[in-house]
């Protein structure tokens, strides 16, 4: 023992190894000084007062290392900041496991940039294609009971809230059997198959379906519902840019291009009515497929303004004025903000007159998701409007002119 304290004791040179480092203090030199701000000194009662402020990461870089280091010495300390931080990620809002709408068009814009398509999906079909993808995504994530989850459709009928209870499955089959318009108009079989409807419109079709099922829907529903959409995208693909086909609504048609967006329209807004159902977290649809959906209302709105006048629905007192077809007439601006957002001079009068700014008699500002669920007839008219300037009448008979354009 003798020897290994003598040889502890050798002085060793500059190149030799480094052996056990010298206390300072047993070395009888001068410590180094504290670092200024640093976290030596604090006392006890003080780190304890930070915890609540390090739980919420609210403490300073300098406060945070102080805490830090306490921790690690004070068990009782260390077991407060716990049950901390477990409160504070209670207080903290989930975040939603829906994804961006937006993601699914940005990672097929890369990848379409990288390898073309050799039969493109048509840019007017595309929100078709997307809110069905998402919609199917949905479906994917619901259990068995919540197919049977009640479901109340809302829509807006003879200037009053209509509705229709059904089930999750039940939304399913009325969007099977309404694409189901689309599919014949291309050729694709009809879902209804043998079963008759009374008349070939929309309500029509999904009330023949139900009465029709020995059983309420199941998720069975969802395969034929699925496949129908992807040959609906694949053989519209086959028709280019043109989209000019007439698709029969039974009372009224709509190009082919037009169709698509309805049908997207209408997908998105049950998706909402499912999620909503079922407390799943759903976005709107991108801006671009927003903004378009918003354009087709916009572009439908003049001819359910001379419908209703024809109904006698339009406000009390509005006289038309006779305006030639292509010819500029009294306007409404729709002015549509945030998301899909933009401008749409409405002709009041005439469907063939043309919107103009120099015969703008009203202003009617909404936000774009909330024009979509007037459209959709979730929102009453005389709740709508974020803001209006102008001609009252005007006004009142383009918004429950949109509310409207909702059906069941």
């Amino acid at each position: 023992m003798k020897e290994a304290h003598e040889e502890d004791e050798v002085p060793r040179g500059p190149g030799d190894p480094a052996g056990p480092r010298a206390s300072v203090e047993d070395g009888g030199r001068a410590l180094p000084d504290v670092v200024p701000g640093g976290p030596v000194g604090w006392e006890h009662q003080v780190l304890t007062s930070l915890l609540g402020a390090w739980a919420l990461a609210a403490c300073s870089a300098q406060e945070a290392a102080a805490v830090e280091e306490h921790l690690g010495e004070c068990d009782a300390c260390a077991d407060e900041a716990l049950r901390l931080r477990e409160a504070v990620g209670l207080l903290q809002r989930p975040e939603s496991l829906d994804l961006d709408p937006a993601l699914r068009t940005r990672v097929l814009d890369g990848c379409l940039e990288r390898r073309p398509p050799r039969i493109p999906v048509p840019e007017w079909a595309r929100p078709y294609d997307a809110e069905a993808a998402r919609l199917d995504a949905l479906l994917q994530d619901i259990g068995d009971a919540e197919w049977h989850a009640p479901v109340r459709l809302r829509w807006f009928e003879a200037d009053d809230a209509a509705s229709r209870r059904t089930t999750v499955a039940g939304v399913i089959a009325h969007l099977l059997t309404v694409d189901g318009l689309v599919a014949v108009s291309l050729g694709l079989a009809d879902p209804l198959g043998d079963i008759t409807a009374p008349a070939p419109a929309p309500a029509s079709r999904t009330e023949a379906y139900w009465r029709a099922s020995h059983y309420p829907p199941t998720r069975a529903v969802r395969a034929p519902w699925r496949e129908q959409t992807h040959g609906i995208v694949r053989t519209v693909s086959f028709t280019g840019d043109a989209g000019r086909m007439p698709v029969s609504y039974g009372d009224f048609e709509l190009p082919l291009h037009d169709a698509m967006l309805d049908r997207a329209f209408e997908c998105w807004v049950h998706a909402e009515d499912i999620a909503d159902a079922v407390d799943y977290p759903y976005q709107p649809p991108s801006a671009r497929h927003l903004n378009s959906m918003i354009d087709l209302a916009a572009r439908m709105l003049p001819g359910v303004l001379a419908a209703r006048r024809r109904a006698g629905l339009a406000a009390r007192g509005t006289r038309p004025h006779l305006v030639t077809a292509g010819e500029p007439g009294r306007s409404l601006r729709l002015e549509i903000e945030g998301s899909g957002g933009g401008e749409w001079l409405i002709p009041l009068d005439s469907p063939g007159a043309v919107g103009s700014a120099e015969h703008e008699v009203a202003h009617v500002a909404l936000d774009g998701v909330e024009f979509c669920r007037l459209a959709a007839g979730h929102v009453p008219p005389a709740e709508a409007a974020a803001g209006q300037v102008g001609d009252r009448e005007a006004i009142s008979d383009v918004l429950f002119a949109a509310a409207s354009l909702s059906r069941m």
